[in-house]
């Protein structure tokens, strides 16, 4: 379980980024809440503009693996066989929660679009990328961030690909 210590310091670190990056950014304080669709309602924007994150680990052989925060549109889900895809690997799963929650100094739910570990990449999905603005927690389940696209880029240097689930289509008559 990751500590309040750990916390405050992810919480803090990510202040830092954006205020030494001059990052084009606005926290809102407001009632715990980790689920994306919660969130987005009590933040007042459309699920499209969060960015939903989340720990995927990812197979390289047979003792390899790599671990990477996965960041998709709040409406959609993230696409493990796109990610595996995209490292190259055998399998791709979500992380233990205990792991995710040990290497981003996050709180399950409050998972940020940004890594403070060398060796856990941060890959999002462009669909995010054409808002121009988008919502995540800040470390911490009780505040978001909303943050200019052209900073998020600009600070996290996140990796883009296509890791989102496409859309279920839509019947025809409904």
């Amino acid at each position: 379980m990751t500590s309040a210590t750990a916390i405050a310091d992810s919480y803090t670190r990510l202040l830092d980024l954006l205020g030494d990056g001059g990052a084009d950014y606005r926290l809102l304080h407001h009632a715990p809440e980790g689920q994306t669709e919660l969130a987005s309602l009590i933040r007042g924007h459309r699920l499209e503009e969060a960015a939903k994150c989340l720990v995927i680990r990812v197979a390289l052989g047979r003792k390899r693996r790599r671990y990477v925060i996965a960041v998709v549109p709040g409406h959609r889900r993230v696409d493990l066989e796109a990610v595996r895809a995209a490292y190259g690997g055998t399998n791709a799963s979500f992380a233990v929660r205990a792991v995710a929650e040990e290497l981003t100094g996050c709180a399950s739910g409050s998972i940020m679009p940004v890594s403070f570990d060398p060796s856990v990449e941060v890959v999002v999905d462009p669909e995010l990328l054409e808002q121009e603005e988008i919502w995540f927690n800040a470390g911490r389940l009780d505040v978001s961030v909303a943050l200019r696209t052209s900073s998020y880029l600009a600070l996290a240097r996140p990796r883009p690909a296509r890791i989102a689930e496409e859309p279920a289509p839509v019947p025809a008559g409904g």
